[in-house]
């Protein structure tokens, strides 16, 4: 097979370098995960911290392997928005915080189903353009990123491509926010405002922004904090200095006070409400590691609190036993 430029250019990005395989297979393989996306994810189900349920697309492992070196070579080798707080290296929920701490005023904003109004359109301009590749191979690496034509939720590209996409939004509100004196930050679909402003034209501007681009607010969310109220960021409270709420702290240090009284098995059958030999190793791993997760949280806020420092070496210990 005689290789044509883009085909090159596609070739040159190793997405599937590590296989061995002859440029045709490549190439091959490469269009029939594009052309045929239904075979290559699964719809899968999970429980979110609220009780809620979020229904993702999974790419199964050879297509997530692309997206994983399309990730690595092309879309974390580009620059992100300064007002984007999720999903790139460096980013974190304590540095999106601080930027709302101790105002007035606090509004939350929310895009309804964000990932899927991205369209593989928007996912082309903003991330594989001809300025950047052919045509043909930004066509290629779109689709490849794209379930039936929009971003599926779930593969481990549709983050960083959500960043490219909503760049040139959060640059223009950003810099009208400055002129407001309005700071602004996005946290993946979250849009955060604080200062002393009139929250009615901010929304009004806002929502008719991301209508132009394909984009509907979900109004449900639409959150005013007020000073006088708990003003909550991500799950962190600014209302002064930053802490995390004092009923999550109390539940986590409740759930270690348990595991360190009756043993962590024991806890956990108590907490799912199972006879305590039927629960599984892998059970009760699982546990321990969301137990650490909500801990090393508190502690990216409160990096001084004791308990939780002691509380994280013990849960360690117990992970290694």
């Amino acid at each position: 097979m005689q290789l044509t430029d883009y085909m090159e250019q596609i070739l040159a990005l190793g997405l599937l370098a590590e296989k061995g395989w002859s440029a045709e297979q490549q190439i091959a393989c490469l269009y029939s995960c594009s052309n045929a996306p239904e075979v290559h994810y699964y719809p899968l189900t999970i429980t979110k911290q609220n009780g809620g349920r979020r229904k993702l697309l999974v790419p199964d492992p050879l297509l997530k392997g692309i997206q994983q070196a399309i990730l690595r070579n092309v879309l974390e080798r580009q620059p992100v928005s300064p007002y984007a707080m999720a999903y790139h290296k460096g980013a974190a929920i304590r540095k999106n915080a601080v930027v709302h701490q101790g105002k007035p005023m606090v509004l939350k904003l929310d895009i309804a189903d964000f990932f899927s109004s991205v369209l593989i359109s928007d996912v082309l301009s903003a991330c594989f353009s001809s300025g950047n590749f052919l045509p043909q191979t930004g066509m290629l690496l779109a689709g490849l990123c794209c379930y039936r034509g929009y971003l599926p939720q779930g593969a481990p590209t549709s983050p960083a491509i959500s960043n490219l996409v909503m760049a040139s939004f959060d640059a223009w509100l950003g810099d009208w926010g400055k002129e407001q004196q309005i700071s602004y930050t996005r946290y993946s679909d979250d849009l955060i405002f604080s200062g002393d402003f009139d929250a009615g034209l901010v929304q009004r501007r806002v929502e008719g922004a991301l209508q132009a681009r394909g984009f509907l607010l979900n109004h449900k969310k639409t959150r005013l904090l007020r000073a006088g109220q708990q003003q909550l960021v991500t799950g962190v409270v600014v209302n002064e200095k930053l802490q995390v709420p004092r009923a999550y702290r109390r539940a986590v240090r409740q759930a270690l006070y348990y595991c360190q009284r009756y043993g962590v098995r024991s806890h956990l059958a108590n907490q799912l409400q199972l006879p305590e030999n039927i629960i599984e190793d892998g059970q009760v791993k699982a546990y321990l590691h969301t137990l650490l997760g909500k801990i090393n949280f508190i502690l990216q806020i409160q990096p001084q609190d004791g308990e939780c420092l002691q509380g994280r070496q013990q849960v360690k210990q117990w992970l290694m036993e």
